[in-house]
């Protein structure tokens, strides 16, 4: 594996996927019954934005640091779970630090709520597992797509289960497809986010029509194109796909994109951040 989140954390797509998520597992929470949270692809858990890394490409002052310029009350939970991190390590309210899912999803966890994280990368996991200790959370180390299954149904009523890969591997939207509908038939009525980066725009299409066909009824589809027209061979925006989103969330949806859109457009562009259904 090439791709390391150290050297993209607290990006645009970190941003939008970060915020969103919160707001699903808040949407969810509005029920007492208790949650099973999973993240497939866990990373490091926790980055430092003034790291060698991090500072070598610098995709954060185009992300996490425009959200913290920004003044729109929706971004406030976003903002806050960053926060948190900072000021529990002795940094201030300052983003020198970057929580990724598994430190999101931790702040978010009830007593009645279990948070189950993977990372297969050996450095990596190591490093999610120092990152996470002191939390409930448990940590494996396993092949992501046979741990989506091997979880599913979750042992409580209701779950989320996040799946985030590097895309480094030329068959893994084709592996996110055949999995996500093994496990849908295991558990319909479970949550599923699947994150992307998106590069052309014929290329996703071609997977939306191979996931349409699928025919999981509830299948929202998010996209944020950064830019006003398609860039060649460059990394073009972020999305997630959301099997079974709450109604509690989907109604919330369309003021949260506007407010992300406007704090995230690079400059001289509007860029364009939507949702829509995924039809069979």
């Amino acid at each position: 594996m090439n791709y390391r989140h150290s050297f993209h954390a607290g990006n645009s797509a970190d941003v939008v996927k970060h915020s969103l998520l919160i707001a699903l597992i808040r949407a969810l929470q509005l029920k007492q019954s208790a949650l099973t949270l999973i993240d497939t692809h866990a990373g490091c858990g926790l980055y430092d934005l003034l790291g060698d890394q991090a500072q070598r490409t610098g995709e954060a002052a185009q992300g996490v640091l425009r959200a913290f310029a920004d003044t729109d009350p929706l971004l406030d939970d976003y903002r806050a779970a960053v926060k948190a991190v900072n000021e529990e390590s002795g940094h201030g309210d300052e983003p020198r630090l970057y929580p990724g899912s598994p430190q999101v999803m931790v702040q978010l966890l009830r007593t009645q709520d279990f948070l189950i994280l993977n990372e297969k990368h050996p450095e990596d996991a190591h490093a999610l597992r120092d990152a996470m200790r002191g939390t409930p959370a448990a940590v494996h180390q396993r092949d992501a797509y046979e741990l989506w299954l091997a979880l599913l149904p979750t042992r409580t009523p209701r779950g989320v289960v996040v799946v985030d890969p590097p895309y480094e591997q030329t068959d893994e939207r084709a592996r996110i497809t055949t999995t996500l509908a093994a496990a849908h038939r295991k558990w319909a009525h479970g949550v599923t986010v699947i994150w992307y980066p998106l590069k052309e725009r014929a290329t996703h299409a071609r997977w939306k029509e191979q996931l349409g066909k699928l025919g999981i009824p509830k299948f929202l589809s998010v996209e944020h194109w950064l830019y006003d027209e398609e860039q060649p061979g460059i990394y073009n925006g972020a999305g997630l796909f959301i099997v079974n989103p709450p109604y509690a969330f989907t109604q919330a949806l369309p003021p949260m994109l506007k407010a992300l859109r406007a704090a995230l457009a690079p400059e001289g562009h509007r860029g364009e951040l939507m949702a829509d259904w995924l039809r069979e």
